[in-house]
């Protein structure tokens, strides 16, 4: 049997966009958003389904996957980012929005956008984080 979207939040370290901010991130992760207006849409699904696939590959950038699936709740990412329907966010250290998508990406998608970032590569450079 498949794993459910909440294993696969829970496997990944996901955490629920309510009551998180960008600001909290700031300078120490960089957050993966994924918006979609349910936890059924097939979107939504799959994006999980390939964040799972290797979450050694997000930890090793930094990266803490935020999930926000229900558009009535008007959280502050929601609003700040406005979505529309299924969304993949990008967000850097920098606390800015660097990709948006609106159809799943894979890990490696992910983090071949995230290494050519500058404040990756100077990470790299330095031999920090990840």
């Amino acid at each position: 049997m498949a794993e459910d979207t909440a294993a696969m939040a829970t496997r990944l370290g996901a955490i629920p966009a309510d009551g998180a901010e960008l600001n909290q991130f700031l300078w120490k992760k960089r957050p993966v958003i994924v918006f979609a207006d349910s936890e059924s849409d097939p979107r939504f699904v799959e994006q999980m389904r390939l964040l799972a696939e290797d979450p050694a590959g997000l930890l090793a950038r930094d990266v803490v996957v935020v999930v926000d699936t229900a558009p009535q709740n008007r959280t502050a990412l929601r609003q700040a980012l406005r979505p529309r329907g299924f969304s993949l966010v990008i967000i850097g250290k920098d606390g800015a929005s660097k990709i948006r998508k609106p159809l799943p990406w894979s890990v490696r998608e992910i983090g071949r956008a995230i290494d050519k970032m500058p404040i990756r590569q100077q990470e790299i450079r330095e031999g920090s984080g990840g």
